[in-house]
This record gives structure tokens, C-alpha cells and sequence, in this order.
């Protein structure tokens, strides 16, 4: 007997994401944001954008990944991206990012700015399989440990086709 079909799609995030969304944020990260960080970020911030990843079954729909960037003239900054680690390693993490480009990109952005741990190999890869570039080194970037952040940049937003 074969399951059910589940489908997975992108969305704009909505307050009611955000329980799903804390959970997530919890699990992915040693410093995760605050609810009234995503509620800032959701609510009162105009250049940010925050898009959540849903899995919708016949039985229930639910957020297993979320991406956030602020659109700034025209480069889009990557604040966060995590997939529920139950779903991670399937193709998740990149389709939310080449939906964030394209949205972006869509709205004017040529280049796409980020920073990512020095130890998180797994989301260097992502995004240079994404065309993302190492471009510099923020030292003791983060408060938790010190670690430093790589600065990450990829070009030519508008020039390629993201779809």
C-alpha cells in the first residue's frame, strides 16, 4: 500500500507559522531569534520578506522549513534559513533559496548577500551549489561561541533564470 501523496510548497509567512516556526528555529540553531524577533521581522519591518515551506498531506498541513531576507535597494540579505531536521537533505533548503532569489530578483535585486558559520558545511555547500561565492570573514561574528562567519555574495540576480 502506497501513502498518500504530499505535496510541498512556498509561501509567504503568516503569525500563525510562528509556532512551527520557533520550533524549527530551536532545533537548527545555538542562537535562535525570539518570537517578537519574527513578529518584528513579520509586522513592522518593510524590507523584510520571510517565506515558510509547507507540507500540505490529506491530513494536515505543516511549516517544515522557513527562509528569511531584507530587500534593501537592490540586494536581497539572507537573515535565516533553516529545514526541519527530520527533512533535511531533500532538496528543501534549495528550493526555498531559489524562491527567495527569484522573488528578490523579481523585485529589482542584482546581488544576494549572506553569513554562514565557518563550521556549517553543509550550508556552504547549499549555497555555492547556489552560485554563492566566499567573499570575506566576519571574526567572533557570533555571540555564542565566537565562531567567525564566512561572508557569502552571489552576482547576476536579474541576469539568470531562477524558476
Amino acid at each position: 500500500m502506497s501513502s498518500p501523496a504530499v505535496e510541498r510548497t512556498i509561501r509567504p509567512m503568516r503569525a500563525e507559522d510562528l509556532t512551527s516556526v520557533l520550533r524549527i528555529d530551536r532545533l537548527s540553531f545555538a542562537t535562535p531569534w525570539s518570537e517578537r524577533t519574527y513578529r518584528y521581522e513579520l509586522s513592522e519591518n518593510p524590507t523584510s520578506r520571510l517565506l515558510v515551506a509547507e507540507e500540505m498531506g490529506p491530513q494536515a498541513h505543516r511549516v517544515v522549513g522557513y527562509l528569511g531576507y531584507w530587500l534593501i535597494v537592490d540586494e536581497m540579505h539572507i537573515s535565516t534559513l533553516a529545514v526541519d531536521p527530520e527533512e533535511r537533505r531533500k532538496g528543501l533548503g534549495g528550493h526555498l533559496l531559489r524562491t527567495a532569489m527569484k522573488g528578490a530578483a523579481d523585485a529589482g535585486a542584482e546581488v544576494a548577500t549572506l553569513e554562514v558559520r565557518e563550521s556549517n558545511l553543509a550550508g556552504i555547500q547549499l549555497y555555492r551549489g547556489h552560485g554563492y561565492e566566499i567573499v570575506g570573514r566576519r571574526p567572533r561574528y557570533y555571540r555564542d561561541n565566537g565562531e567567525d562567519a564566512l561572508l557569502m555574495t552571489r552576482r547576476g540576480l536579474r541576469e539568470e533564470n531562477l524558476g
